[in-house]
């Protein structure tokens, strides 16, 4: 085999790394891959973790001993991540897509790749620490931000069903109070989907009063798994206090009038409060 050039082993790097998120690939895997030494990829590692922090994107994490190598997280800065959310919350917000029963017109939205491929990447670094084993959501419209999410951690995507499906063989249901709170649904998913003792991330794609949220929370329960998180793209304002807690929204709707076509979104206050404090960290930077 030629020489591989560094031009090219930065190129090949950058490839394998970005198509391979949240995964540990090893020093000693593209030394064989190049036949380069370990010290010239250890240089390469170091230039490529400044370039992609200094243009935002993205994080090159290095891990060290036995099982040490790089690994690329799709992390966005606070300020990069305020923007792609206040951009999205700008374009549903058009009276054009107001729905009867004060509901909103999203599901372009939630099937454009480039939008769900940003935003499962907000949510996803949330999560990184919490180590989650699976993203859970409940089928239908949540499937495409959970699975952004879950590519970006490097983990399955579980679905929950509204019924068992007999290509899923044996399932555990339960029954859940509706978000409206006016009548009793079923959710269903298959025992061989989890495992006990496993950790889980739920993801979806809206709540108002966190009904659905609560069911899964209930359903985790009944196969002993842990749940780290829930996050949502969008919850309502109103009813201020949900049936579960410590849910995390990318963005909220104060409200919808279909009579004025008035719709009032914007993002959540965790993601203005982090790019504010990334704005002072980088002054007191600046001043020093």
């Amino acid at each position: 085999m030629d020489r591989v050039r560094r031009n090219e082993r930065l190129a090949i790097m950058t490839k394998m790394l970005s198509d391979s998120p949240n995964e540990i690939m090893t020093l000693g895997s593209f030394s064989e891959l190049f036949g380069s030494a370990k010290s010239s990829l250890s240089e390469d590692t170091d230039f490529l973790k400044n370039l992609f922090q200094e243009y935002h994107l993205g994080q090159i994490d290095t891990m060290t001993g036995a099982s040490g190598g790089i690994r690329f997280r799709p992390v966005p800065t606070p300020a990069d991540a305020l923007a792609t959310v206040s951009s999205l919350a700008a374009s549903v917000s058009s009276p054009s897509r107001i729905l009867p029963g004060g509901y909103l017109y999203m599901s372009d939205v939630l099937s454009s790749p480039k939008v769900v491929e940003a935003v499962g990447a907000i949510i996803a670094s949330q999560y990184y620490r919490a180590e989650p084993d699976f993203v859970l959501t409940m089928e239908t419209k949540g499937i495409p931000v959970a699975m952004m999410t879950a590519r970006a951690l490097n983990v399955p995507m579980v679905i929950v069903r509204r019924e068992n499906k007999v290509y899923e063989g044996p399932a555990v249901n339960i029954n859940y109070l509706s978000g409206s709170g006016t009548h009793v649904e079923t959710m269903s998913l298959s025992r061989r989907a989890v495992k006990e003792g496993q950790r889980a991330l739920i993801v979806d794609d809206f709540m108002r009063a966190g009904g659905t949220a609560k069911g899964m929370l209930d359903m985790m329960k009944e196969f002993s798994v842990t749940v780290v998180g829930i996050c949502v793209l969008t919850s309502t304002a109103e009813p201020v206090k949900k049936r579960v807690e410590n849910v995390r929204s990318l963005m909220v709707i104060d409200s919808v009038d279909e009579l004025t076509g008035e719709v009032s979104i914007r993002p959540a206050g965790w993601l203005l409060a982090a790019a504010d404090k990334q704005k002072k960290d980088d002054m007191k930077t600046d001043k020093g």
